[in-house]
């Protein structure tokens, strides 16, 4: 049944991969792209992901437009992806990935502050084309500023050679703002690693993005041995989980520091991130109070108003414990004042998360691995009063609220059966969906394929 779903998905990868290179791109074979002539596009890689997804039936004694379905649901999504690089004079390198997203997520997307498959992000809103977009498009330039060098290898948005260990770095141009900030190596990808959203970046940060998530803006970075400082500023979306962004950064903008911690590249990393948001939003308690005074249910999204802040922290540590860093550990803390709507990523205020990837190795099977994790999300007060009093955000409004924390676990198996192919079971139980100790528990059984080459 399984080989039956996933052939056609195979075929179609193959073809659009092929109608992406053929007379374009330099040879890939067992060349190098390093030795490709310069200014030539080389194909850094190309990647398809299936996720098939059932939702269980759940508790539910009442339900708003956003919920989760109580009789259960099932959903199927495609991604496809192919990402190229240019190296160019005065030690600039230009990138662009090109992706496509067919499907959907269970209940369409929404009913959850920690939703379960990742890869729906890429979907876009409802009214966006299935098309192919171009997902990132940006321009890198780095600076050595002494010290030794260490080899990089080709790999998506990264071109193989050399890189200097102290630098000075800048990208401007399209991308998606977690390709630089929140990263962790057993945590960052629902594509090969957890699903879960809360399980790629921290969910109380809500990061600038459309609703592909990508947007425009300016990195720049210094890198030292041992340490890693980085400052991103982006475009926000014109309207909470909008796919048009602002015109000018003046307006609206998106803003993040990041200091990264890590003496030993191979050794343990803490991240320590602060961020701003500057846009059009409406508060939480504004809207309680207009509902009050006039009757019917608060409306956030009519409170909005230019040059309104949310502000939060971040916190993500790494640690690898055996097996070359296949087997370790990690964590992710957050917070955000919640006083204004979630406007980009996520409706989550608080978040905390820890879990675990053990290696294949342990069992023969040194290119597989395990995956455990536990999640709490939680709202702000201003946030949970306005979901009780009837409320409805992007994601959530169950017409009522019973608050508690939304609690998640997740465990996945990725298989790896030959290279460049991987096979996931993926497992999610979630208690208090959506916050709502009235409705749930409910579970969510996945298979995830997995193709990159």
């Amino acid at each position: 049944m399984f080989k039956h779903l996933l052939r056609p998905r195979v075929a179609a990868f193959t073809l659009a991969i092929a109608c992406l290179t053929a007379g374009t791109l330099a040879p890939v074979g067992n060349a190098r792209a390093a030795d490709a002539p310069l200014f030539i596009p080389q194909w850094l890689g190309a990647q398809y992901t299936f996720i098939d997804q059932h939702q269980s039936s759940l508790h539910s004694p009442y339900a708003g437009a956003l919920s989760l379905r109580a009789q259960g649901d099932t959903a199927r999504s495609d991604t496809f992806g192919a990402y190229f690089g240019v190296a160019l004079p005065a030690r600039l390198q230009f990138y662009v990935d090109v992706e496509m997203f067919k499907g959907g997520g269970v209940s369409g997307g929404s009913g959850l502050g920690g939703g379960v498959n990742g890869d729906v992000i890429r979907s876009g809103s409802g009214g966006n084309s299935k098309r192919a977009y171009v997902a990132r498009r940006y321009l890198r330039w780095t600076l050595p500023l002494g010290g030794g060098t260490a080899a990089v290898t080709r790999a998506q948005d990264q071109l193989p050679g050399q890189q200097a260990a102290q630098r000075l770095e800048v990208k401007l141009g399209k991308m998606s703002v977690g390709d630089d900030f929140d990263r962790n190596r057993y945590a960052n990808s629902a594509r090969t690693q957890f699903m879960n959203w809360a399980l790629i970046n921290g969910t109380a940060w809500d990061f600038a993005a459309d609703t592909h998530g990508y947007t425009d803006g300016l990195v720049l970075a210094l890198a030292e041995p041992g340490w890693r400082l980085r400052y991103g500023v982006y475009r926000m979306p014109v309207m909470a989980n909008g796919q048009t962004l602002v015109s000018s950064l003046r307006r609206a903008r998106g803003e993040q520091v990041q200091l990264t911690l890590q003496p030993d590249p191979d050794g343990w990393a803490l991240r320590l991130l602060a961020f701003r948001n500057i846009a059009a939003m409406g508060v939480y308690r504004n809207a309680l109070a207009q509902a009050e005074a006039g009757g019917g249910v608060p409306v956030v999204q009519s409170d909005d108003r230019p040059g309104r802040h949310k502000y939060g922290y971040a916190l993500n540590g790494e640690l690898p414990l055996a097996d070359g860093g296949d087997t370790g550990l990690f964590f992710r803390a957050g917070w955000n004042d919640g006083r204004t709507e979630s406007f980009a990523y996520t409706e989550v205020d608080r978040t905390l998360s820890a879990g675990m990837q053990l290696s294949g190795t342990h069992w023969a099977r040194p290119t597989d691995h395990l995956g455990l994790a536990l999640v709490a999300n939680g709202l702000s007060p201003d946030h949970r009063a306005y979901l009780a009093a009837g409320g409805s955000g992007f994601l959530l409004g169950d017409g009522a609220l019973n608050y508690a924390q939304e609690e998640i676990a997740e465990l996945y198996y990725s298989y790896a059966p030959f290279a460049h192919v991987t096979f996931s079971p993926d497992l999610q139980w979630i208690r208090n969906p959506g916050y709502n100790r009235d409705r749930g528990p409910v579970t969510f059984a996945g298979v995830r394929a997995h193709l990159e080459f």
